[in-house]
């Protein structure tokens, strides 16, 4: 990679409408000097260069080499999106906890340890852990109906509505080795999810999460101009806080408030027979204007990720208390 020549790499697993249109989208642009290609990987040496200026990554929360070489790529000055270290540390109840120290609405959420016991490990590995737990207050807490769910990860897998504590402990029995969290159930009016590119761009969009996974970008609401302001104003809190330059968040409106639901989804679904011709063409725009000023912007002999506020916060504190 030179300073004449930068290439932007998508790394993607088996979906092709996201990647190769925005391939083809932004050298469509011809800035000069920039080109976008499939990510090409034939060796990965220790603090090497990647060759990429830039990186969107669309798949290394499946695949632990590809966590590994995007790391290596950051060491060596490419501009990974999303931030790889940061997403190895991210996890749905650390955002949620965080979200409602910043004043953002989240549900009541507590986590639970797996119910069965993870791999190398023995009752003897748990004896700092009071059992049963404390089930009265945990359910006083949470309320019914509620949500159980995978404590990190994204989609709607293992995702369970519980209706009573008989019904929870059955469920539970069923998770294995899955850490969960136990979520209160927000009764909305009015759903949404909203993409957020770069922390400056966002795109709020009506979703109905009880329809079929094909139908769900299939609705309408009234929702008043105050709400929306308040739901980009959010959209930007979570991202500057966690530094994530492509996410999407979800919405639940429950008497005026919107309530952050999912919002630790940095591989959100693009597909466009899922999210429709207009949300697509937007997200194809928006991401190939938004690394092309990355990799214009690119200092190879430094870091060229984004971090996040809870972050540079911290480090900022340690500074000053030196």
């Amino acid at each position: 990679m030179t300073m004449a020549s930068k290439k932007i790499g998508i790394l993607f697993g088996k979906e092709r409408s996201f990647p190769e249109a925005l391939i083809s989208r932004i050298n469509a642009k011809k800035n000069r000097g920039i080109s976008a290609e499939a990510v090409l990987i034939d060796k990965v040496i220790q603090a090497k260069p990647s060759g990429y200026a830039v990186i969107i990554d669309r798949i290394s929360n499946d695949v632990p080499f590809y966590r590994s070489y995007l790391k290596n790529a950051a060491l060596t000055g490419t501009a990974v999106v999303n931030n790889p270290f940061w997403e190895s540390a991210d996890e749905k109840f650390f955002n949620n906890a965080l979200a409602s120290k910043i004043g953002i609405p989240v549900p009541k959420t507590v986590i639970l340890p797996s119910r069965e016991l993870p791999d190398n490990t023995s009752h003897d590995s748990f004896s700092n852990l009071t059992y049963p737990l404390d089930w009265k207050s945990i359910f006083e807490y949470i309320g019914f109906p509620a949500f159980m769910k995978p404590f990190a990860g994204g989609g709607w897998n293992n995702t369970y509505k519980v209706e009573s504590p008989e019904d929870f402990f059955e469920k539970h029995a069923e998770t294995g080795k899955l850490v969960m969290l136990l979520q209160e159930e927000i009764i909305f009016d009015q759903y949404f999810r909203c993409f957020c590119i770069g922390k400056k761009h966002s795109r709020i969009i009506p979703y109905e999460p009880r329809n079929p996974h094909h139908l769900r970008y299939i609705a309408s609401f009234n929702t008043s101009k105050k709400v929306l302001e308040k739901m980009t104003q959010i959209a930007s809190k979570i991202n500057d806080y966690l530094g994530y330059e492509f996410n999407s968040i979800e919405f639940a409106i429950r008497d005026g408030i919107p309530y952050a639901i999912n919002f630790c989804n940095p591989v959100p679904d693009e597909d466009l027979i899922n999210i429709g011709e207009d949300n697509y063409e937007w997200l194809i725009e928006t991401t190939a204007n938004y690394t092309i000023e990355l990799a214009q912007n690119i200092n190879p002999k430094k870091d060229n990720l984004t971090w996040g506020k809870y972050i540079t916060d911290s480090s900022q504190k340690i500074i000053e208390s030196k």
